[in-house]
């Protein structure tokens, strides 16, 4: 193990200036581009990242339409259209409210607890990932299947739950917290890492 934690540091070292640049780049976004996050966060799930990002831009060409044909039309590519349609329209329509809450925000771990209880289509991993995204998630972690089979991988969980509650979610989350501090490397940062070691690539 002592031998994987030495890579694992070894490749950070070589990409964290990347990686810094990535989130320095999230702690500056207006409003819009807030948005646009809000809206690839609703389309992630079981989707490739790069094409719910193509879907995002035509979203936007579009003016972020809240009529849901339009809305199914510009998604056609990504997995379950349908609800996605709906949660992206449901979405929309609540953007001025939750835009309030992130800029008033006084509490970020009640914040996430908020977008998971009030936006359809959002669960624990997708408001964390909003979150990190625009420059507020540093202290949390997005535990997609990825970043589950990493931590299994260092021996952080046992094994990849099939489904996560908030219990576990939390529980989890604290775990790879841990290891981020004894390997001395940033929680947030410790995602993109897990990323590109996957995918061989930094992307959101």
């Amino acid at each position: 193990m002592d031998v994987m934690i030495t890579n694992l540091q070894r490749i950070y070292d070589d990409i964290k200036t990347i990686i810094k640049e990535k989130l320095e780049c999230f702690n500056n976004l207006n409003k819009k581009e807030i948005k646009m996050e809000f809206i690839f966060c609703l389309l992630t799930p079981q989707s490739e990242a790069k094409k719910c990002w193509q879907v995002v831009l035509e979203l936007k060409e579009h003016g972020f339409p809240l009529d849901e044909e339009k809305i199914k039309n510009c998604i056609s590519g990504v997995r379950f259209k349908n609800k996605k349609a709906n949660y992206i329209k449901e979405g929309i329509s609540k953007f001025e409210s939750l835009y309030s809450e992130i800029k008033e925000e006084k509490d970020i771990f009640k914040l996430r607890k908020d977008i998971v209880m009030k936006i359809k289509g959002i669960g624990w991993k997708e408001a964390s990932h909003f979150l990190r995204n625009i420059g507020k998630g540093e202290n949390f972690a997005i535990l997609d299947r990825h970043i589950l089979k990493c931590l299994c991988k260092y021996g952080v969980i046992e094994k990849i739950p099939e489904s996560i509650s908030q219990k576990q979610y939390i529980n989890i989350e604290n775990k790879m917290r841990e290891f981020s501090k004894n390997i001395k490397i940033p929680l947030s940062h410790l995602d993109f890492l897990f990323w590109y070691i996957e995918k061989g690539e930094i992307f959101k």
